[in-house]
């Protein structure tokens, strides 16, 4: 398998209650991902876990469940836009992770991280935004009311790592790769 700039690498983080939550509600193998990015010092993939950050490859790799992700690619038609999608992405460096999963500046979660570099380097938008009432959330309601004070933003809008995987403007390339 072999990556090329700008590829988009998803992959399951290790059980817990948050990634549990993420994959159970989405219904989706997929609970974490990033931005491939080939720098003068090897392979890294930008991601917002924890800060916004670049992470060696094989760090990340890593990190997933059983050292497995996949790999999706933006289609012919926008690969001329990688450099400035992965520009605008390098802009929210630092910025610290989202656990409310809003679709503001001030902190950023990974699916939001990339629909947003995509988003400024394009005009167009990668995956289908939903609202957290549309998931399946009933099942994470306990964790959701603890992250949230008590409430539950069924209308917040956000941008899910399944949304991110089904845009049309993406085609996997390797599924599951070890």
């Amino acid at each position: 398998m072999v990556l090329q700039d700008g590829d988009i690498l998803f992959q399951s983080l290790p059980h817990s209650e948050l990634v549990d939550a993420i994959e159970g509600a989405t219904d989706s193998p997929y609970s974490h991902c990033g931005i491939a990015h080939l720098t003068d010092h090897g392979w890294v993939v930008f991601e917002a876990i924890g800060p916004v950050k670049e992470t060696a490859l094989a760090v990340w790799i890593d990190q997933g469940r059983r050292s497995r992700y996949s790999v999706y690619r933006l289609r012919e038609a926008y690969r001329e836009r990688i450099p400035a999608m992965i520009a605008a992405a390098y802009k929210y460096k630092g910025r610290p992770y989202d656990i409310h999963y809003e679709m503001d500046d001030k902190k950023i979660y990974c699916s939001e991280l990339i629909y947003k570099a995509f988003k400024k380097a394009t005009g167009e938008e990668l995956g289908q935004i939903v609202k957290l009432g549309s998931l399946n959330w009933g099942p994470h309601e306990h964790l959701i009311a603890a992250i949230e004070h008590g409430r539950i933003p069924v209308e917040r809008p956000m941008i899910t790592p399944r949304a991110l995987s089904e845009a049309k403007q993406l085609e996997l390339v390797a599924r599951d790769v070890r």
